[in-house]
């Protein structure tokens, strides 16, 4: 990373924290400044990355990232926009796949899709009963997210390089993130939940918007 990217870097650790601390205390101030803040910081390493892995891929990242940012604004504030929010990070995953698709040759690994759907019908089923009215978008929101997942195993495998590992390791902490929001929400809230579900969700997008970034592959 050039020195740019590891100070951007750095502010959004810091920013990233302290919005963990707002919501472990209930400082809803942290919250309101920090977690967007956080996203912005990530937005930039997208945006400032040089040189770049392609411009339509850079382009599509920073689009899939302002979506979650959205998202995150929506399921932040004080109304039940659950619904909507999730819409957003919808949005977000297809543009990521999109994204994560733009290989020079077709892939298709029938373990990777394998797993992926094994992992989404174990957590959709342990979900189902408490699901209520949901159990479509959720089954729809696991069903795009797996792809996400199962879209950036094939990029790591085409291109072989820190790059698409990059985006990999950043997929699958988003569908870590997601799940345990999703057990947090609709099962049983748990202890220090919001460490967990935001640590591996702002992880997640690092990664992601450090994989459009060409110079990544030498470092």
């Amino acid at each position: 990373m050039s020195k740019n990217s590891k100070l951007i870097s750095a502010l959004i650790a810091i920013s990233a924290i302290l919005t963990i601390v707002g919501e472990l205390s209930g400082i809803r101030t942290l919250i309101y400044t920090f977690k967007p803040l956080t996203m912005i910081g990530i937005i930039h390493i997208a945006i400032l990355a040089k040189p770049v892995i392609s411009n339509r891929y850079q382009l599509m990242i920073i689009i899939g990232l302002i979506f979650s940012m959205g998202g995150d604004i929506l399921l932040m504030l004080p109304f039940d926009l659950f619904r909507l929010g999730l819409l957003s990070f919808l949005v977000a995953h297809i543009i990521y796949i999109i994204a994560f698709w733009q290989l020079p040759r077709r892939s298709f690994t029938w373990w990777y899709m394998v797993l992926a759907a094994i992992f989404g019908i174990i957590v959709f089923l342990y979900l189902r009963p408490y699901l209520g009215s949901m159990q479509i978008p959720v089954a729809v929101y696991v069903i795009v997210i797996m792809t996400m997942g199962w879209c950036a195993g094939e990029r790591n495998k085409v291109l072989a390089t820190p790059s698409g590992k990059l985006a990999l390791i950043g997929a699958i902490l988003f569908i870590i993130s997601d799940s345990l929001h999703a057990v947090n929400r609709f099962v049983e809230p748990f202890s220090l939940a919001r460490l967990y579900i935001l640590g591996t969700y702002f992880s997640a997008q690092w990664y992601i918007a450090r994989s459009v970034m060409q110079s990544d592959n030498k470092s």
